[in-house]
């Protein structure tokens, strides 16, 4: 019973340790905002010329 505790004392240390002086997170990474498909520069650019594209000068 006394070698269940300690080992129960020695993993919760371990965690303790672990948790204090453990890698540490740098930050969020910097990330561009999510940017919708009606809001996105180049969505919209593509959207414009695959659209004058569709709609050029019909052949009889």
């Amino acid at each position: 019973m006394t070698y269940l505790l300690a080992l129960i004392a020695i993993a919760a240390v371990a965690v303790l340790c672990w948790k204090a002086f453990g890698p540490q997170k740098s930050g969020p990474s910097p990330r561009r905002p999510i940017l919708g498909p009606d809001d996105d520069p180049e969505f919209l650019w593509r959207l414009g010329k695959q659209h004058r594209d569709d709609s050029g000068p019909s052949e009889p």
